[in-house]
């Protein structure tokens, strides 16, 4: 049954219920989420993206198209309901996620699901995370672990966050912590931090998720519910030292002393910033190749 609605618009909880999700109810109504893909030129991946989505319950989806040329098609896809927010002139990735995230709460949607054009969803993603949000409700961001791929869906590694809230915001500086397209959010949660920002570019996800600890806290389920596409085109890929900086100055604004992760983690950020890309790619793939990802990293365009 196909199940598309097309509209355009102008403008700490137990860390032992970390352990597993299979304990949560996973059948019910998807009413109150809805799937946020930010959009740029990209009608193929997004295609690839949507078909992807395998749930027990029809599913909304909000595409920002960002000022695509040509503009964004909907395209007919079984048990989607797809809307499509167009913005012009192309604004960047900060712009379009805080706007799609201001029509959703308006619309009094519960959680917002993250995914990019490219990415693939595990079946049932959606609907185990809200699951587990709803149980948690001190937890203001969800996320989940992610198999690296190729764009022509070769495997890479894997990557394993770490799922409980206490350690990530021990580390959350020295590694990431999250894989921003794997993310549920809590739309509350992210109404009162503040929303996406483009104070600190290329980080925008990582800006949101610290800005959220503050009231809330935030976990992964340790269960994989992406696959990841690394592009070559992705905002890691053409704004990485925007990146880093914008992530040197996060970690600056937030500084523990008392906390050696935050050193440690400085002194790799410095390190990166003084590293060509290609070798630390090579390095990544080498380790967690092998280790399946004794450590992690997100792309911050996700």
């Amino acid at each position: 049954m196909t199940d598309v609605a097309a509209r355009t618009f102008d403008s700490s909880d137990s860390s032992d219920a970390l352990n597993s999700s299979d304990s949560f109810d996973a059948s019910g109504s998807l009413d109150d989420v809805a799937v946020l893909i930010p959009a740029y030129n990209c009608q193929a991946d997004l295609e690839r993206t949507l078909a992807s989505f395998d749930e027990p319950a029809p599913l909304n989806v909000l595409i920002v198209d960002d000022g695509s040329t040509p503009p964004v098609v909907v395209p007919d896809m079984p048990g989607l309901r797809i809307d499509v927010l167009r913005l012009t002139p192309n604004g960047g990735i900060e712009r379009a996620l805080a706007a799609g995230v201001e029509v959703l709460a308006a619309r009094g949607v519960r959680y917002i699901a993250r995914i990019d054009a490219g990415d693939l969803a595990f079946p049932k993603r959606v609907v185990r995370q809200r699951a587990w949000l709803e149980a948690h409700p001190r937890v203001g961001a969800l996320g989940m672990r992610a198999e690296v791929i190729t764009p022509d869906g070769r495997p890479l590694f894997r990557l394993d966050v770490p799922t409980d809230p206490a350690q990530i915001r021990r580390v959350r500086f020295l590694r990431s912590c999250f894989v921003h397209p794997a993310m549920m959010l809590r739309t509350q949660a992210v109404v009162e931090a503040g929303n996406y920002r483009v104070k600190y570019r290329a980080a925008e996800d990582l800006d949101l998720f610290l800005r959220i600890m503050q009231r809330y806290d935030c976990a992964n389920l340790p269960e994989v519910g992406l696959y990841y596409e690394i592009n070559p085109g992705s905002i890691s890929a053409t704004k990485r030292r925007t990146q880093i900086r914008s992530t040197l100055a996060l970690q600056l604004a937030y500084f523990e002393p008392g906390n050696p992760y935050y050193w440690a983690g400085l002194a790799k950020n410095l390190l990166h910033l003084l590293t060509p890309r290609s070798w630390l790619g090579a390095l990544k793939q080498r380790v967690y190749g092998k280790a399946s990802g004794n450590e992690s990293t997100t792309r911050h365009d996700a």
